[in-house]
């Protein structure tokens, strides 16, 4: 995981919810960095840097793409 890198950053667990479900549908590899510690204290979001989008390099396209669809729709 650590060639993982990040393509974008929440503030809220409830951003992730759907985008998870959409990257699983195209088989992407991702994790979301700090969800757990944003889930517990989601007043100290940005004291932990956000809840961070990581993927494998091969996958950013993929998932930039899905991000555009998703902010957009």
């Amino acid at each position: 995981m650590k060639e993982f890198v990040t393509v974008a950053i929440f503030n809220f667990p409830h951003e992730t919810y759907i985008l998870k479900n959409l990257l699983d549908n195209e088989g992407i590899s991702y994790f979301f960095e700090n969800e757990t510690l944003v889930s517990i204290d989601p007043f100290a979001s940005i004291a932990y840097g956000g809840i961070k989008l990581k993927v494998h390099p091969n996958d950013i396209e993929r998932t930039k793409a899905i991000l555009d669809r998703f902010r957009n729709d």
